[in-house]
């Protein structure tokens, strides 16, 4: 073999064994609902996947009719989820906003919400309409991407 060959088997051995050394977690963190079929946060290594969360609480009630309300039940239930592996809303680097109101989400009320808990550490951010969410009840659900340091 020739050098060349021999850097790229160990760069490509060093690669599996990283890769095999980050196990997977599946994690339903207390003071979050108990889902039957996903898990709220899939951790692998230092990366955390948030599964979507709503404006209900860990009874699964949902919070009020309102946006403001389901909104600020969202962001504590994800900062349940980060609190629960260590990490806050620094952490996050991605996030996905759904919801059956653009234009209320967007409102002046709901954005001075989401700058309380994001504060200057904003992620990577995208916003989609939906014609309806898990319930019909359900406002806005946001799912969330964060590292770990």
């Amino acid at each position: 073999m020739t050098k060349r060959m021999l850097s790229m088997a160990a760069i490509t051995v060093a690669l599996s064994v990283g890769l095999a050394a980050q196990a997977i977690q599946r994690i339903n963190p207390p003071g979050l609902s108990t889902p039957a079929t996903y898990s709220h946060i899939v951790r692998a290594g230092k990366t955390l996947y948030i599964a979507g969360q709503v404006g209900a609480d860990a009874q699964g009630t949902v919070v009020g009719p309102g946006m403001v309300a389901q909104l600020e039940q969202v962001l504590k239930n994800l900062e349940i989820a980060l609190k629960s592996q260590g990490a806050d809303y620094s952490h996050i680097t991605r996030i996905t906003i759904y919801t059956t109101d653009v234009d209320a989400i967007r409102a002046p009320d709901a954005a001075a919400i989401r700058a309380k808990y994001f504060g200057a550490h904003r992620p990577a951010s995208t916003l989609v309409g939906v014609a309806r969410l898990a319930s019909l009840e359900y406002k806005v659900e946001i799912e969330a991407t964060a590292v770990l340091p």
